[in-house]
């Protein structure tokens, strides 16, 4: 364990997390993490109708929300609420390597098996080996390697699918 972990703390966001959420989004996504055409829009609030405070846990570490993951069932459709989806997981530069991250993906998939969860799942980037890296320490596979699935700045970039299973 991180020696910050005595002072992370994992929570359910709430809307007042508004603020906070949408400034790490703003400072905190690089091109070899996000989508330049996402990175780039001009967003006066964090939560939407689509991403309302219901999906997100928020990481806090003393006191200050330093991070958040995006949960929900990964489709819609009734076939496939057994699978849950991660659709972001940020961490501010500030409180990387301490073990922030991890707590994150570790209350997902505790969240996603009480909602009755069995696979959790996600996208990233090939450009992002960091994020590779921890996935791979906390449980995640590849599942799935698309290759230069994005055009990001005129290089082709994989979109590479990890899974973890919920036991």
């Amino acid at each position: 364990m991180a020696d910050g972990d005595e002072q992370i703390r994992v929570r359910p966001a709430v809307v007042d997390d508004n603020a906070a959420l949408l400034a790490i989004d703003n400072t905190e996504w690089t091109q070899g993490s996000g989508f330049p055409s996402v990175i780039e829009q001009e967003r006066t609030t964090y939560f939407t109708i689509d991403t309302p405070p219901g999906d997100h846990l928020v990481a806090e570490y003393r006191g200050e929300v330093v991070g958040y993951v995006r949960l929900k069932p990964k489709t819609p459709l009734r076939e496939g609420v057994h699978v849950f989806g991660i659709f972001g997981l940020v961490v501010t530069r500030r409180a990387r390597r301490l073990g922030v991250a991890s707590a994150l993906l570790e209350a997902a998939a505790q969240e996603a098996r009480a909602r009755g969860g069995r696979k959790l799942s996600l996208h990233v980037l090939g450009s992002n080996p960091a994020a590779l890296r921890l996935y791979e320490r906390n449980g995640f596979v590849t599942e799935g390697h698309f290759r230069e699935e994005f055009l990001i700045e005129g290089e082709y970039v994989d979109d590479i699918t990890v899974t973890r299973w919920l036991k």
